[in-house]
């Protein structure tokens, strides 16, 4: 079974997948727009850009409140820490690898350089 987490995190990945989703987000990171506004620089239909929108509501990425005759989209930045602790994760295990991995490195480099060579065993 698949915790929910991990299908969250799926669901994510695979709405920032496609270009046009990830540019709407890092329109939302500077704030609230509709999907009016949010349509403007696209050549694509309003109902082309809902389509991207409710991929990204789905994922948790986005929600759509109403305020007065205006339906705003918002960025729910929430998600990014769900995001920031699996990749955290996964950067430190490869970090401590290359730790690993450069003193083992270290450890031959100063076995060779401790190596007698014929010179100096005459």
């Amino acid at each position: 079974m698949v915790d929910e987490s991990a299908e969250r995190l799926t669901r994510v990945f695979a709405a920032l997948a496609d270009p046009t989703r990830r540019d709407l987000v890092a329109r939302l990171a500077s704030g609230d727009a509709t999907v009016g506004e949010l349509a403007e620089p696209y050549d694509m239909s309003l109902q082309a850009v809902s389509k991207h929108l409710k991929v990204l509501e789905e994922a948790g990425l986005v929600t759509r409140s109403k305020d007065a005759q205006r339906r705003p989209v918002h960025l729910d930045a929430e998600v990014f820490d769900l995001m920031t602790k699996w990749i955290e994760r996964y950067r430190q295990q490869a970090e401590e690898r290359y730790r690993r991995l450069d003193a083992l490195l270290d450890h031959m480099a100063d076995n060779t350089d401790h190596t007698p060579t014929r010179k100096d065993a005459s």
